[in-house]
């Protein structure tokens, strides 16, 4: 039943591949782990394989006390048939039910269990081998497989049977299921994928897509528009291997010559549509959100999917490319660029997209081939329970970096506000209402807050203080202030981001006390000739003796009054008349040298024009040249 979900004839090609000599891939079972607290000889952590249906808690744990059942242990039937209960006692831990494999599916177990008021359900493997996943069948009559809501897992053999021999010796085991680590949380977006399927007439699966599709669409396009997530749709399709491409079921269910197929969505080639149809529609909603992926409207693709199962359904014959496109021109995308994606399915050649989605397929690193169909991929690791809204979303928020995920994933509806019971253990200031705590999804974590613009700093646990600029107005920065006749005193300062000092005039720790010092007793000032001291509270007065002499507080002496004055205006009049005296000489200088200077310019005038006493011609002395004849 690990793979059960595959029709005969599906499953055959899958067989003729392998033998055609291709590699059909790796399956990876994915896994959460179970922590025993007790009894002491089966404590440490186990690995345990996550069914794929009900509801895991991924990002959280469950507590719990393990029952195996004395009758009715591979809880094939209701457990009212045995008159056997699972409800807790009020105040009494949750029952994880403890049953065997075989005989019935496992959703069967799940649900008998579930009604019984388990709240998880642990399937002991019957025979010795890796942990395999429970998922849910394809046959009629399951339709209670979408109101299973409890966990599941699966449990090897062996640790099924130290559980029940502990059981038998009269130990309580006390287990915790951990799914914290279930899906990896590295950053601030998370990364998920959808295979999926156009088509609608397969049964329960494809009702429970169409649903999740409908319910899940709002809040996956608040998540994309806002950056938190990035989403991809995909399609399983297989190839016919070559020596059956001409055969008739390849033709029917392939396109591009056997290269791209899908099954027969009624199980009969000779009703209905073909698997060829569906996957044409599956190239089309491929292209579709890679066109809107260019636009920059990648949430596109949920208004698509939503509005083709309503307007083009199989059982109104209109699962037709003609109605397709008719949902493409209401959302306003560009038919043109998505039929040049969508190519020629009957050309004899590759489709470089479908082509992609067969390499995507095949799994990478620690996440393994994607065989199951409804398959969602959270940051590279697969999903394994209910598709269903609070589910997936569940899933969704706990691949989120932690303190870093959407106020979505912090609703009652998905997750418990841990600060709302004793503040979380968190730092409290109860008088400001500041805390601490800061609920996340995964719980809570201790760091102290930043409130009014002020960062507080701290353990986060027993102790935050206001630091940097703006401190002091939250609770005085968490130092000594005091009040006295309307005068207020402070020991914190915006002028330093942290610590408390008492200001001049008093002495303490600045946190708890800052006291008065009496610089009068302790002769600190006022100690100058005749000076009266005079202690208040954070100063002193210093008077001198006389109505004649005035106290210099920065030089803590007296001087006289009017000595001060008249030396003060002796001196004013000694730099007046100082420059009075240097402007008159500056300008006699003036008046000096800008005689010279005229005298200078006209004496070399008047030589142009005539010659003076003492200076002689230019031609006076000069010799007389003869010329040579």
């Amino acid at each position: 039943m690990g793979r059960g979900w595959l029709p005969a004839w599906w499953a055959l090609l899958l067989v003729l591949a392998s033998m055609a000599g291709e590699a059909v891939g790796r399956f990876v079972v994915e896994k959460n782990s179970l922590r025993v607290t007790s009894p002491a000889g089966l404590r440490g952590v186990y690995e345990c394989a996550i069914g794929n249906f009900g509801m895991p808690q991924y990002g959280g744990t469950m507590h719990g006390v393990v029952i195996y059942p004395k009758s009715n242990k591979k809880a094939c039937k209701g457990f009212d048939d045995f008159d056997l209960s699972f409800k807790p006692k009020p105040g009494g831990l949750p029952v994880f039910l403890l049953v065997d494999r075989g005989d019935c599916y496992f959703t069967t177990k799940g649900w008998n269990a579930q009604c019984a008021g388990a709240a998880a359900v642990l399937v002991a493997d019957d025979k010795v081998e890796p942990l395999i996943t429970m998922d849910s069948p394809e046959s009629s009559g399951t339709d209670y497989i979408e109101n299973i809501t409890v966990p599941s897992a699966l449990v090897t053999k062996k640790f099924g049977d130290d559980l029940k021999k502990a059981l038998e010796n009269g130990d309580m085991v006390n287990v915790l299921l951990d799914w914290r680590e279930s899906l990896p949380h590295p950053d601030e977006r998370v990364e998920y994928e959808f295979w999926t399927n156009s088509n609608d007439e397969c049964g329960a699966k494809c009702d429970m897509q169409m649903n999740f599709v409908r319910n899940f669409r709002g809040t996956a396009q608040v998540l994309e528009k806002r950056g938190y997530t990035q989403f991809t749709p995909h399609y399983i399709t297989w190839y016919c291997p070559e020596a059956f491409v001409l055969s008739k079921q390849c033709k029917s269910q392939c396109i591009n010559h056997g290269r791209y197929c899908a099954p027969d969505p009624e199980q009969d080639f000779n009703i209905g549509y073909d698997g060829k149809d569906v996957v044409v529609q599956n190239l089309i909603q491929i292209c579709l959100f890679r066109v809107a992926n260019e636009t920059r409207k990648p949430w596109l693709w949920w208004d698509y999917a939503h509005d083709f199962a309503i307007r083009c359904p199989m059982k109104e014959k209109k699962y037709t490319r003609d109605c397709a496109n008719g949902v493409i021109k209401s959302l306003g995308l560009d038919i043109e660029k998505i039929n040049k994606c969508v190519g020629d399915p009957e050309a004899d050649e590759e489709n470089p997209v479908l082509k992609a989605e067969q390499d995507a397929q095949i799994g990478r690193g620690s996440r393994g081939d994607v065989t199951i169909l409804p398959t969602l991929v959270v940051n590279n690791k697969q999903y394994r329970g209910k598709l269903e809204k609070s589910a997936v979303l569940r899933a969704v928020c706990s691949g989120f970096e932690e303190t870093t995920e959407p106020d979505v994933c912090l609703s009652e509806a998905i997750q418990t506000n841990e600060c709302l019971e004793n503040n979380g253990g968190c730092w409290l200031d109860k008088a400001n209402n500041f805390t601490a705590c800061k609920d996340t999804f995964r719980g809570r974590v201790c760091e102290c807050p930043l409130a009014h613009g002020v960062k507080f700093v701290g353990d986060g646990y027993t102790h935050c203080e206001a630091s940097g600029v703006g401190r002091c107005q939250i609770n005085n920065g968490g130092c000594w202030k005091e009040t006295r006749n309307g005068k207020t005193v402070s020991a914190c300062s915006n002028e330093v981001s942290e610590g408390c000092k008492c200001p001049p005039g008093f002495k303490g720790d600045g946190i708890n006390s800052c006291e008065d010092i009496d610089e009068c007793k302790e002769k600190l000032s006022c100690q100058c000739k005749d000076c009266t001291c005079d202690n208040t509270w954070g100063s002193y007065e210093c008077s001198c003796g006389g109505n004649n002499m005035l106290y210099m507080r920065e030089h803590d002496t007296c001087i006289s009054k009017f000595s001060t004055s008249s030396v003060g205006w002796g001196f004013l009049w000694v730099i007046f008349f100082g420059l009075t005296l240097a402007g008159v000489g500056a300008y006699a200088v003036y008046k000096y040298r800008l005689r010279s200077y005229m005298d200078s310019e006209i004496r070399a005038i008047m030589a142009q024009y005539m010659p003076l006493e003492n200076q002689e011609t230019p031609n006076q002395h000069r010799p007389v040249e003869h010329a040579d004849i």
